[in-house]
């Protein structure tokens, strides 16, 4: 597998990931709504329940929102070039960790090899206001940076 097609692999799990968590988010914002209007009508005008559940929609809706925004960027990542330096967009692969700079996702398994069995491989999608980010941003192959207090070198970036 090339490293465009892996680079493309990585990305395309992370879209899912944020699929699943807008999908998630909109049956719970929808859920939120459904048990205020079938709460019936208002008691009063400081009604506990109601306002619980309008807040409770509106954090999901929030949560929709950014996992929508978040879907957008990676949209934009699989139609960029493999980058030859950390930057945003890049899979930045350590002796130790395997990075995503784009998106705040976390950790996110990723089947390279479906076929030849249960083979996964982690890579930890970051934002740029992480330290790793920052810590990573502008290197090259075989570069060294320290990432949680550990000395990583760099062996490849696509």
């Amino acid at each position: 597998m090339t490293s465009e097609e892996k680079r493309q692999q990585v990305i395309c799990s992370c879209i899912q990931q944020q699929e699943h968590i807008a999908f998630v988010s909109k049956q719970e914002m929808d859920s939120a709504q459904q048990q205020s209007n079938d709460y019936g009508a208002n008691v009063d005008r400081y009604d506990s329940y109601r306002t619980k559940m309008m807040r409770a929609r509106d954090m999901y809706a929030k949560q929709l929102s950014n996992a929508n925004a978040s879907l957008r960027v990676l949209q934009e990542l699989l139609r960029m070039p493999s980058p030859s330096e950390a930057v945003h967009g890049a899979i930045v692969v350590t002796d130790k960790q395997c990075f995503l700079l784009g998106i705040g996702l976390g950790k996110v398994l990723v089947p390279y090899a479906p076929k030849e069995g249960e083979r996964q491989e982690v890579v930890y999608a970051v934002s740029a206001q992480t330290p790793v980010y920052i810590a990573l941003k502008g290197k090259r192959v075989g570069d060294s940076v320290i990432v949680g207090g550990q000395s990583q070198s760099i062996r490849e970036v696509f």
